[in-house]
């Protein structure tokens, strides 16, 4: 049985003050959670973070990761600094940094690469535009850039990697795929994992939904076949919001 992840992804908000205060608003709600509970946030808030949570069952990841563990790369940071901060988890390839920031599928597999190495969990961002959604290429999209992704990532690396479907028309927009749009997507990744590396592994690997996910459609999605759990933006910026859905992955 795959277990439940709920992982935040704060984006460009919050001080170190304004961080321990949201993770101590947290901590009750969330503390008799089934599934696993991650916040990734900034990395000037790593620490803060880290020490919020302490003793808690919320688990800290970064938001992005270098896939040299060092060197001129300003502006970047590595593997061995985030675990060094604390942090547990790493997203890598949100559609965000592909569109403003020039990610491409290459440069996610060198980052899954540097995450693997570095002891972190990754999580793994793929997900259609809107043109793309329209010419009814969606599935030939997200099954490209995971073959991509995954290249050269052993079975044994892979199965501990999270994957999320974060459709990018959905994401910030308020829109959201219908429980059935993301549970076929996450279906077709799921086979495109059995295809690279056999069943036993396409079962078992944690794939999610983040287009939107929220307090209100969230039971909805999480109760399809292969929808593992969210990664949540702009709810998991409010306690109650975020715990609501932490609450309905069971």
């Amino acid at each position: 049985m795959r277990k439940y992840v709920i992982a935040g992804n704060w984006k460009m908000n919050m001080t170190p003050a304004q961080t321990k205060d949201l993770i101590n608003q947290m901590k009750p709600l969330v503390a008799d959670a089934t599934c696993d509970v991650v916040l990734c946030v900034p990395y000037v808030d790593i620490a803060a973070a880290v020490e919020a949570a302490n003793g808690s069952n919320i688990k800290i990841g970064a938001e992005n990761i270098h896939w040299a563990q060092s060197g001129a790369f300003t502006g970047e940071i590595s593997g061995e600094m985030l675990k060094a901060a604390g942090a547990q988890y790493v997203i890598i390839g949100h559609s965000e940094r592909r569109q403003y920031f020039g990610e491409t599928d290459d440069t996610v597999n060198a980052r899954l690469k540097a995450a693997i190495a570095s002891g972190l969990t990754p999580i793994v961002c793929v997900g259609e535009t809107l043109e793309q959604r329209e010419k009814n290429i969606t599935v030939e999209t997200v099954a490209m850039q995971t073959k991509i992704a995954f290249r050269d990532i052993s079975a044994d690396d892979a199965v501990n990697t999270i994957i999320a479907y974060e459709p990018v028309w959905a994401i910030g927009t308020g829109k959201t795929a219908t429980d059935e749009q993301a549970d076929e997507v996450n279906g077709a990744i799921r086979n495109v994992i059995k295809e690279i590396y056999g069943i036993d592994t396409a079962e078992k690997i944690v794939i999610q939904y983040g287009g939107s996910m929220n307090a209100k459609n969230a039971a909805g999605l999480l109760a399809k076949q292969h929808i593992d759990g969210g990664l949540i933006g702009g709810a998991s910026l409010k306690a109650e919001d975020f715990s609501v859905i932490v609450k309905a992955a069971k």
